[in-house]
């Protein structure tokens, strides 16, 4: 155990930790990130825990530090990486950073707050520029004529309104501003119906392009001038100019005053941009300050929430953490050694304790996987995390997803591209990873690098045995097949089929070196012989694989001890299959090997052999006919399929009934049947305890002491006054309760013990499912089949109907424009349709064949993943927008 092929011996221990040195050897555990803690306080509030101070201060420090990170990244800076790995700050050490932290928070804020008004005092400014500007230009045209226009227009609309009104005689004002330009039809639209059309304006756009102080959006505004008559008139205009977020400018009268002020404006202006310079460089000297150390600062942060989520997961009792975890038994002296950094970082003079328990309840599954390994783990661990202690089948799958795949996929030409594809990524992983991309297509292409290259490969090498590569075969070590037809046959046959007769024309002691005879490329039957060849080779590979997933069982039963299962599953099992469906594939070889080109015609109809053999069915030879394909095919024939027959019918009851009565009859021998989980070695204490055992021991029996005395906590995971008990210490346990239960129990499944109805429709289910599937998965196989016909003949369609016609167009130059069009096109279909469609749909049959077929006759699932306490997760987040999220 503690290999790939099984999960890592875990072990589940208390953990003691004096309260000063809690934080330090919490951190040093995340920094290895080998132990995962449990939570011992789940029945209390989040909001009511004992460090929830702490990290609410940390989330304070987060809320400034994401506005900071927002502000660089709003002016287009980018936050470098740290190089190294900044450790979590002592709890000492918070306050130093709350006040950096305050104090850059404060100092941008009010940085963007000038900032912000200076902008906005500037695009006042430059509104008012334009403002002045083009009320110079409309006065200098049209400044005498303003009241007479003014007239005109207000006498047309008084037509329009019944009754009449009397004319006003009060002085000619005016408004000048600015409003959106998209506001402006609606602008135009209110003035006319609030006024009643007594009012003169007009609106004209600014050709400058404003930008938004706030947003950095790009505004366009237009300029209006409103002339009016009387107070009222005027009031009315100012409300609507409000309504309408417009901005209204104080222009003088006089020619000689708008001069003066427009000339005082350029100058503000000119004044107020040197200031904004300055402001932005120092804008741009926090934010560059900032950009240094945010990364560092965020891990650090993140760091300290972590460790006090985690010591919120503890117990506090009097000056000490009690906590309990999982962890690989091996990695106990990493463990020490970081608990003996941490007390050292924190001064504790007083050792932390770590105490191993006995429990009922399942460990959490752990494989030390490679980047090579862990994409085949993940496609395992999709359909189910193993159950403790039973066999991975990961390390099969490395070898067999990638050829079931490629059997379907087998095309030489497609398996290079694809193996060169997943090469280069993992060629270029250093460079691809930093990069960090975001797509979800990308990444999952990149997290199955691995996956991808050895899908290539095998494919190269299934489509060399195919011998096709773009729907084409290779002549490379010459055909077996010698026509030896004269020429002036040939010439008399015209266009004529030719078929050749293998007796004559081929050298049937021999076959052509490496896979299919190049020749059947050529043939019109080669469908049929293709059809015939993958169809009986599915169900040979589907066959062994089967078998293969039913021996891997017999492990399973050894390691659980459930040595009754290797003979009423395991062995009826292996029988069943076997003399049913190993049997169909040794007849497949033998008629292989048996018949060659001179005795075809007398070769065996397996399908009617094997349906005969359920039905008992054999025929005799007729008037000495021996070239019957329905007649027995080798000496022996009959009593073999009696006996296979019979051996699988007889591994049904087997299977049906003895498990059942073996737990029935072995309850009542024992009384009860235990399936709880033990350590192998109970005394481990001896191992995990720290060497200065005198300092230990009094600590040990001190904490002890405390616990027995405190009457609010409960004991860890112990005997507590809160509630049942999930494990008891090393000491607790009786020296009689430490034996081993035999008997079997289902690999360590750890359900509660069911009833006699129960059992017995449970292992009815088992049995039905398996025999039923055993038929149904042989047929599943046939995908392997159909999928790589399929394959092929989309390859030969797509160089038929693409190709094929840019390399038959006639002529030189024209020829060679077009074949370079129509080969851009043929390359394009068959990466989106050959490499992705087709081999995304290989993909997902061949997944299905190992979750359902392969892992179903021996994998269970029922685990759950080992998830430590680790800072990895820290150090891959990019933005501090991924706490939140």
């Amino acid at each position: 155990m503690g290999s790939l092929f099984r999960s890592e011996e875990m072990r589940l221990c208390q953990l003691f930790l004096q309260t000063e040195a809690a934080y330090a050897c919490v951190s040093e555990l995340g920094e290895l990130g080998i132990v995962q803690f449990k939570d011992l306080n789940e029945n209390v509030n989040a909001f009511q825990r004992t460090f929830v101070t702490q990290i609410r201060r940390c989330e304070e420090m987060e809320r400034k530090l994401r506005y900071t990170e927002k502000e660089i990244l709003k002016d287009g800076m980018k936050i470098p990486d740290v190089l190294d790995n900044p450790k979590a700050p002592a709890p000492k050490e918070m306050i130093a950073l709350e006040v950096e932290f305050e104090k850059m928070d404060t100092e941008l804020r009010q940085v963007n707050t000038n900032n912000e008004a200076l902008k906005q005092n500037h695009l006042e400014l430059k509104e008012l520029k334009e403002v002045l500007e083009g009320t110079q230009n409309y006065f200098a045209v049209y400044g005498q004529d303003i009241q007479h226009m003014m007239t005109e227009e207000i006498q047309v609309h008084e037509e329009a309104i019944i009754g009449s009104r009397q004319q006003q005689t009060a002085a000619l004002g005016f408004y000048v501003g600015t409003v959106l330009r998209e506001k402006v039809p609606v602008f135009e639209r209110v003035m006319r119906f609030v006024t009643h059309g007594t009012v003169f304006m007009r609106v004209e756009e600014i050709l400058r392009t404003f930008e938004d102080p706030l947003t950095g959006d790009s505004l366009h505004k237009c300029m209006f001038i409103v002339f009016y008559q009387g107070e009222q008139l005027r009031n009315k205009v100012k409300k609507v100019c409000e309504g309408m977020r417009g901005t209204i400018y104080p222009v003088p009268d006089s020619p000689q005053e708008r001069h003066e002020m427009l000339h005082g404006v350029k100058t503000r202006i000119t004044d107020l941009e040197n200031v904004l310079a300055q402001s932005n460089e120092h804008r741009q000297r926090v934010l560059s300050k900032a950009q240094k150390e945010i990364r560092a600062w965020t891990i650090k942060v993140e760091k300290i929430k972590a460790i006090y989520h985690t010591m919120n997961m503890f117990k506090v009792h009097l000056n000490s953490l009690t906590a309990e975890c999982w962890f690989p038994v091996k990695a106990i002296d990493d463990i020490r050694q970081g608990l003996s950094i941490g007390e050292k970082i924190s001064g504790s003079n007083i050792p932390s304790v770590i105490q191993p328990m006995i429990t009922d309840e399942r460990p959490p599954t752990y494989y030390n996987c490679n980047k090579f390994v862990k994409g085949f783990q993940n496609i395992v661990d999709s359909y189910g995390v193993s159950t403790y202690g039973e066999v991975n089948p990961a390390p099969y799958t490395i070898i067999t997803f990638p050829f079931l795949f490629a059997v379907m996929f087998g095309d030489a030409g497609h398996g290079l591209i694809m193996f060169l594809f997943g090469l280069f990524m993992i060629l270029k992983e250093k460079s691809i990873g930093a990069s960090r991309i975001t797509n979800e297509i990308a990444n999952t292409f990149f997290g199955g690098r691995y996956i991808i290259m050895m899908m290539g490969l095998f494919s190269v090498y299934t489509g060399i045995i195919y011998n096709d590569a773009f729907s084409k075969s290779f002549n490379v070590f010459g055909t077996q097949w010698n026509p030896n037809i004269p020429e002036e046959d040939l010439t008399t046959l015209g266009d004529a089929q030719i078929v050749l007769n293998p007796i004559y024309t081929h050298i049937n002691s021999t076959a052509y070196l490496v896979g299919v005879d190049p020749i059947w490329q050529e043939a019109k039957n080669k469908i049929l012989i293709l059809n015939s060849l993958k169809m009986k080779m599915a169900i040979i590979l589907g066959v062994i694989h089967m078998l293969f997933g039913v021996c891997l069982s017999v492990f399973n039963h050894i390691h659980f001890r459930e040595y009754i299962d290797i003979f009423v599953k395991f062995i009826p099992e292996l029988l069943f299959l076997g003399c049913l469906f190993g049997y169909l594939v040794s007849m497949i070889f033998y008629k292989w090997i048996k018949f060659d080109a001179t005795l075809s015609s007398c070769a065996p109809a397996l399908l009617i052999h094997y349906i005969n053999m359920f039905m008992f069915k054999y025929e005799e030879p007729v008037n000495g006919n021996l070239c019957n394909p329905n007649l027995t095919f080798y000496e022996g024939q009959k009593p073999t399929q009696y006996i296979m027959f019979f051996l699988a019918i007889l591994s049904v009851p087997v299977l049906l009934i003895v498990k059942p009565v073996y737990i029935l009859a072995f309850r009542r021998r024992r009384g009860k049947k235990s399936d709880s989980y033990q350590p192998s070695d109970p005394l481990l204490s001896n191992e995990i305890l720290p060497a200065n055992s005198e300092i230990t021991l009094q600590v040990y029996q001190q904490i002890n002491q405390g616990y027995q005395i405190d009457s609010h906590e409960g004991f860890g995971n112990g005997h507590s006054k809160e509630g049942p008990s999930n494990g008891t210490t090393v000491h607790d346990i009786e020296p009689e309760a430490k034996h081993e239960q035999s008997g079997g129990g289902g690999h360590g499944h750890g359900h509660e013990e069911m009833e006699t109805g129960e059992i017995i429709i449970h292992q009815a289910i088992e049995t039905i499912e398996f025999c039923l599937g055993c038929i149904s998965h042989t047929a599943s196989y046939l995908r392997l089949w159909a999928l790589s016909l399929a394959h092929a003949q989309l390859s030969e369609v797509l160089w038929n109907m693409v190709l094929r016609l840019g390399l038959t167009v006639a002529g030189r130059y024209v020829g060679g424009v077009v074949t370079f069009v129509i080969f851009f096109i043929w390359a394009n279909l068959t990466v989106a349709i050959l490499l992705l469609m087709e081999g995304l749909s290989a993909f997902l049959h061949t997944l299905r064949l190992h979750w359902v077929e392969f892992q179903s006759k021996f994998y269970d699932g029922e685990g759950y993943a080992f998830e430590p306490f680790t800072f990895k997760h820290i150090l891959k987040m990019q933005s501090l927008e991924e706490v939140t999220s």
